[in-house]
């Protein structure tokens, strides 16, 4: 269960994670972004991606695994969902060696692509010897109640307001969902979305999860906002609130210490 490890004795504290999907080139920019303001993070890398975007190359994948935690993306970014049983489990299993072979490092956090996948493609994860794998549901302020399933906040992105209502009926736990789903509606903006959801964290001591593609960061010219919001954050919390994927899972479903990613302190 979920929850009462996401406290600090009898006082909740409002936690910050991110996580950046597809391993795009522009991850290194994020990365030093991120660095700049002393935030961690997670980057779902992908060995290569079949819908022909560039990956990192294995040199900088390398110096971004010395600050930040690395997760698995598949072997070359398939819908798990689409696949049979055999080549649903290539490309978890095959991304993961693949990448624990060039980090030279278990890999305990994978990331669905597309956030497709079903009870089937979740146990098949949790077989390949992950700790645990993040989706795409959005609106939450917990870690969720399913460590193969860990639900996000916002994505770093201008939705439409009918993308945040097709998500919620796909992915249900509305109860969970219905402030998050208020607040995005309330607000037309994007940026200003996003802000609010954030703020709505902090005055309640819950969860932010923030999560965005790198790629998209360059195609909406959004750097500036992203790194003024990250400003925010770090204006609002101390470091040890921010934390990465990994981190966050050991917290909330109580993981062993070997779980934890490079660069996350022992307890």
């Amino acid at each position: 269960m979920p929850g009462p490890a996401l406290s600090t004795g009898q006082t909740q504290q409002t936690l910050f994670t991110c996580s950046i999907d597809d391993g795009h080139p522009s991850d290194a920019r994020l990365g030093a972004l991120l660095d700049r303001h002393g935030l961690q993070a997670t980057f779902y890398v992908p060995i290569t991606n079949r819908e022909l975007r560039p990956v990192l190359s294995c040199s900088v994948l390398r110096q971004l695994d010395t600050r930040f935690e690395i997760g698995s993306h598949t072997l070359d970014h398939h819908y798990l969902n689409r696949l049979d049983h055999e080549n649903c489990r290539r490309q978890i299993l095959g991304g993961k060696t693949a990448l624990e072979d060039l980090l030279g490092h278990a890999v305990p956090g994978f990331c669905y692509p597309g956030g497709r996948f079903g009870t089937a493609q979740q146990e098949a994860v949790r077989r390949a010897g992950f700790s645990y794998a993040r989706s795409t549901m959005n609106l939450r302020f917990d870690a969720g109640h399913q460590r193969f399933a860990m639900p996000t906040t916002i994505q770093f992105y201008p939705h439409r307001a009918d993308v945040y209502l097709r998500n919620l009926l796909r992915g249900g736990a509305w109860q969970a969902r219905s402030s998050g789903l208020l607040l995005a509606l309330r607000h037309q903006q994007w940026q200003q979305r996003i802000n609010a959801l954030f703020a709505h964290a902090c005055r309640h001591g819950l969860l932010f999860h923030l999560w965005c593609h790198s790629w998209e960061i360059d195609q909406l010219d959004a750097w500036l906002a992203l790194d003024r919001f990250f400003a925010v954050v770090r204006q609002q919390l101390e470091p040890h609130q921010c934390i990465s994927n990994g981190a966050l899972a050991k917290r909330a479903y109580d993981l062993p210490v070997g779980s934890l990613s490079n660069g996350e302190p022992a307890e």
